[in-house]
């Protein structure tokens, strides 16, 4: 598949290091045949339209070259998974398990997801594109060249998460819980709102505009001690 990282957008522009976005073109796809997920499975060059895939067991299995449409992921298992060079687009379910896997160029595009695990994996040169995901919990979480784009994050978990070169762009960005993480060219001028209930003391490294600044200023104080009168 030919493939080329791009960067920009208003990050690169300001001074802050924008985030590599991976361009995919997928090689033509044979469709998958069904039968259940396998753990270890190998998965090269389908494509997995509307498929029921909840409950199954897919742990450490490996999506190369792949397209996942309107697959339904409730409880899904696939933990230490690799998901590579793939466009999930419209997926849909409550409990996913991707604890430890790997994210690297993957397009996730109108997903609604809740409650999906993804503490401990590693998500690199990936676009988060539309959609709703609740409770995401990417604690202990590295992500590097991540774009969170015209998409709605209740309550997302990046307690002890690495991000690196993150961007939020036209996003809301609800309860979001950044505490123990270490940030680095995380531009959040694009989350609106931008509601943060833990870690503001872990914001260096941030870039965050002069109204967010004003918004967030009570907890700010409330964080240092500060009183206001």
């Amino acid at each position: 598949m030919a493939r080329r990282a791009t960067s920009g957008g208003p990050a690169a522009r300001t001074g802050v290091k924008g985030a590599r976005r991976p361009e995919l073109r997928l090689p033509p796809l044979r469709p998958w045949a069904g039968g259940g997920l396998e753990p270890d499975g190998d998965y090269d060059g389908l494509e997995f339209r509307e498929a029921d895939l909840a409950g199954h067991d897919g742990v450490g299995a490996r999506f190369m070259d792949c397209a996942l449409t309107g697959c339904v992921v409730d409880e899904t298992a696939l933990g230490r998974a690799r998901v590579l060079d793939s466009v999930l687009t419209g997926l849909r379910g409550v409990g996913t398990h991707l604890a430890e896997s790997t994210f690297r160029d993957v397009e996730l595009v109108d997903a609604r997801l809740g409650g999906t695990q993804l503490h401990g994996a590693v998500l690199e040169r990936v676009v988060v594109r539309g959609g709703k995901l609740d409770y995401l919990n990417l604690r202990e979480a590295r992500l590097r060249d991540v774009v969170f784009d015209s998409c709605v994050l209740v309550e997302p978990d990046f307690a002890g998460a690495s991000l690196e070169r993150v961007e939020f762009v036209d996003c809301a960005l609800k309860g979001a819980d950044f505490g123990g993480a270490a940030l680095a060219d995380v531009d959040l001028r694009g989350a609106v709102p931008l509601e943060i209930v833990r870690g503001l003391d872990r914001l260096s490294g941030a870039v965050i505009s002069t109204g967010q600044l004003l918004d967030l200023a009570p907890f700010l104080a409330a964080e240092l001690g500060i009183r206001v009168e």
